[in-house]
């Protein structure tokens, strides 16, 4: 890994700031395939379930985590430059397009509205941010992989009319299956290059899927970008998570399932 890399990452990863960490690195299975035949028969037999509630950006702001709610783990409001906006992302492949956007912070499709959080990890007890200042490359690296190994997710939700949350996880499901191979994604003039996307399993909700985006960090280095989306009802709940610990010392590092399950639950009361 490149000198340069590493300390744009040390700084990416001090600010806390997603889309700038992702800019600096170069960056579940489908839930219920196997029982759509049941589905299908169940389906017919019973009847229609009432519509789901759609929520309030009021609402969405009372279901969305808050500090507390997660053991282990900080909650705060992301903030302008943590996530993207939409329209400021673009695709090589149009197809891939939400997953650029998911993976940004980006509402996909059209939303009624919209809330967002950042979800830390806390340090384990004993360790101390580095300043960096001064450090040999090998030096900096070490720190990062002993003392930033915590996961930092963007948490958003969005709620939407009639069949727009499914279609809104269709959409990334489709995406996931077309653009295997990768893709690079272009955000505030900043390249990030994928070079694929995998499956992974998340559970929750009325269905759920997860994904593994394997991003370029120059030099043959792989950051792993993992993003989860789960539906409840008519709001989309979707996941974007980094660990840049992991990726300096070639690590991987599982999905948020604590963070997930937890919004998941609370989305659930709200509705």
């Amino acid at each position: 890994m490149r000198a340069s890399v590493i300390r744009r990452s040390a700084v990416a990863a001090s600010a806390v700031s997603f889309a700038l960490l992702l800019t600096a690195c170069g960056g579940g299975e489908k839930a219920g395939d196997g029982d759509k035949g049941a589905a299908k028969e169940a389906t017919s037999a019973a009847p229609a379930a009432p519509a789901a509630k759609v929520l309030t950006a009021a609402e969405l702001e009372k279901a969305i985590l808050a500090q507390g709610d997660v053991k282990g783990h900080k909650v705060e409001p992301a903030g302008a430059d943590e996530v993207g906006k939409p329209g400021s992302v673009t695709v090589d492949k149009a197809e891939c397009l939400p997953l650029a956007e998911a993976s940004s912070g980006i509402a996909l499709g059209k939303s009624a509205a919209d809330v967002t959080r950042k979800v830390m990890e806390e340090p384990k007890a004993g360790a101390e941010k580095p300043s960096f200042e001064g450090m040999t490359e090998k030096q900096i690296e070490e720190a990062l992989a002993s003392t930033m190994a915590v996961t930092v997710t963007i948490d958003k939700l969005a709620s939407y009319e009639a069949k727009g949350a499914a279609d809104a996880l269709a959409s990334l499901r489709a995406a996931a299956t077309a653009c295997t191979g990768g893709f690079t994604l272009t955000q505030d003039g900043e390249k990030t290059k994928i070079l694929k996307v995998t499956e992974t399993k998340v559970t929750g909700g009325d269905e759920a899927g997860a994904w593994v985006l394997a991003a370029d960090m120059e030099d043959g280095d792989t950051m792993a970008v993992k993003l989860a989306a789960v539906r409840q009802g008519s709001t989309l709940a979707t996941f974007t998570a980094v660990n840049i610990g992991a990726a300096v010392g070639g690590k991987d590092f599982p999905l948020p399932t604590a963070v997930i399950d937890a919004q998941v639950a609370k989305v659930a009361k709200q509705g």
